[in-house]
């Protein structure tokens, strides 16, 4: 499914800053079985697909994953290099600022990532992708509760909806099963403030305006759909952005929509801090067919078959060669052109545009 977003300002956020509204899903409600409030989550996941999540058990997590973020940033370079996530495909590892592409432009990003695998945190100290700086490791009972926390809060909201998609029940758990190798994964996202270490500044979009710090992709601002005007998404004490995320889309035959947003340089006062951002991401095991799951439901049938996107999806995708081929297709050091950037998109791409 879509990853919880908890932000890290270190200022208030404008008042006067033009905003999209998102419903409110209250998670205790929802995991009750609260059907008004089950009500909301389906729409939120059948209009915008973004939405905040609140009383989730989460919020009491975050600072101390913040913690392991400032205590692996401030690392030395050359101790973090050895984890780099590479150019092949992997996403679990560091990941340095400027080595992935934001746009056709050929504009890299401007953050720093420290990623870790749900296998390799809920394994720990057996290795199932890769291993991690000393650092990580230290926090790694800290990384264990957050992602086992995140997960079982996305579950239990996956399990709710595949009721309303008429899905047997069980179906995304068995897509989504513990020990399978996925991309599920923790994220701790710094962009330094200018003039600290690691600062990069943005390159310029084809509209004169900086770059985004990360590419725009479906997986902060959002493009509600059916507007060309990017709006920024206002931070909520105790709240997490939750998106439904390009996998949960296809599998739902683009019922529930994976909404373009990106991350873009903070609004003043912002600016002139650093951001951080703590994200969990639950994906599919890499060997699990990627396509609607129109055999299991009458109403994603339906749905899929009048969906080109859907139609056109290939029949021999898994969630692993859709991720990797995203994964690697964005670093910098694989570019060849313009016709790259096309290649490693999702949902969000349109055929015959950059």
């Amino acid at each position: 499914m879509a990853a919880p977003h908890s932000a890290y300002p270190r200022t208030d956020f404008p008042e006067d800053l033009e905003c999209h509204p998102l419903l409110v899903v209250d998670y205790a409600k929802v995991a009750a079985g609260d059907d008004a409030e089950i009500d909301v989550l389906w729409n939120a996941c059948t209009t915008i697909g973004f939405f905040y999540l609140k009383n989730h058990g989460v919020e009491d997590l975050t600072e101390p994953m913040f913690k392991m973020g400032e205590d692996t940033f401030s690392q030395p370079l050359e101790d973090l290099l050895p984890f780099e996530q590479g150019d092949s495909g992997m996403s679990a590892g560091y990941k340095r600022a400027g080595s992935t592409n934001v746009d056709a432009k050929g504009n890299v990003d401007t953050v720093q990532f420290m990623n870790v695998a749900k296998d390799d945190a809920l394994a720990y100290p057996e290795v199932r992708q890769r291993t991690y700086p000393k650092v990580v490791n230290e926090h790694m009972s800290t990384i264990t509760n957050f992602i086992r926390t995140s997960d079982n809060v996305l579950q239990t909201l996956m399990g709710v909806l595949e009721i309303r998609l008429g899905l047997p029940k069980g179906t995304f758990a068995a897509l989504h099963k513990e020990g399978d190798i996925s991309g599920s994964e923790s994220r701790c996202i710094l962009k330094p403030a200018e003039g600290e270490k690691g600062y990069i500044a943005e390159g310029k979009s084809d509209d004169g305006d900086p770059a985004a710090a990360i590419g725009a992709h479906t997986d902060f601002g959002v493009l509600p759909p059916g507007t060309s005007k990017w709006q920024h998404i206002r931070p909520l004490p105790g709240h997490a952005v939750c998106n439904v995320g390009d996998t949960l889309s296809v599998y739902s035959g683009n019922l529930f929509k994976s909404n373009i947003h990106r991350v873009v340089p903070p609004p003043p006062p912002q600016n002139m801090h650093a951001r951080w951002s703590l994200v969990y991401f639950i994906r599919p095991g890499f060997d699990n067919p990627l396509r609607p799951l129109s055999e299991k439901s009458e109403l994603i049938r339906e749905n899929a078959e009048k969906d080109p996107a859907m139609v056109a999806m290939p029949k021999d995708q898994t969630a692993g060669s859709w991720f990797q081929r995203r994964i690697s297709l964005q670093r910098a050091a694989n570019r060849k052109g313009p016709e790259t950037w096309a290649q490693s998109r999702g949902t969000e791409h349109t055929p015959g545009k950059a």
